[in-house]
């Protein structure tokens, strides 16, 4: 039993030491809450006179107990209306930053088809320059090798012509001597 009186002894010793010293920075909230609760004190009517009945010091107690509701209330919606706010400014900045870069993405969409369309233009047409080259390539391919067939020809026509002049040149002097052959046989 002398334990629990020690232990409780010295609770309060220590609850009246934390009591004691002021307290380091109080927060505005607490501040003023200490402050409505010390114009209340002043405000109320002294306990003590006989005039006080218990009805009235319901009543007192009711207004005090509603005045405090009303003042947490006003805090938790000021409270509530500056967190809306935020999130409010929060969510009108995200969705004019998602609006900005919707319009960006569509313009990056619409300058990309525009590149793929000139890309694609430019490789048919490279196509069809390849294939009209290639077309051509061809043509002329087979024009020269119909040339070199007609050049080959025309040789051989010419070394048959070169033969049949040699030929021919050999048959005239043959009948030339004939003819004089036979001019001295008949005179």
């Amino acid at each position: 039993m002398s334990s629990l009186y020690t232990r409780s002894k010295e609770y309060t010793r220590s609850r009246k030491a934390q009591s004691d010293s002021p307290p380091s920075s109080p927060s505005p909230i607490a501040k003023t809450l200490r402050h409505e609760r010390l114009s209340r004190l002043e405000a109320a009517p002294n306990p003590s006179t006989s005039e006080s009945s218990y009805s009235d010091r319901a009543s007192a107690r009711s207004s005090a107990y509603s005045r405090r509701e009303s003042r947490l209330a006003a805090l938790s919606s000021r409270a509530d209306d500056e967190s809306n706010r935020d999130y409010k400014k929060l969510y009108e900045s995200a969705l004019s930053e998602n609006q900005k870069l919707k319009s960006k993405l569509q313009e990056a969409q619409l300058e990309l088809a525009d590149i793929k369309a000139k890309l694609e233009k430019a490789t048919q047409q490279k196509q069809e320059k390849t294939s009209d080259r290639s077309s051509m390539l061809e043509m002329e391919k087979r024009e020269k090798r119909a040339l070199e067939r007609k050049l080959s020809e025309m040789e051989e026509e010419m070394k048959i012509l070169t033969e049949l002049k040699s030929d021919n040149q050999r048959l005239k002097d043959e009948n030339g001597a004939l003819i004089r052959v036979i001019s001295k046989l008949s005179k």
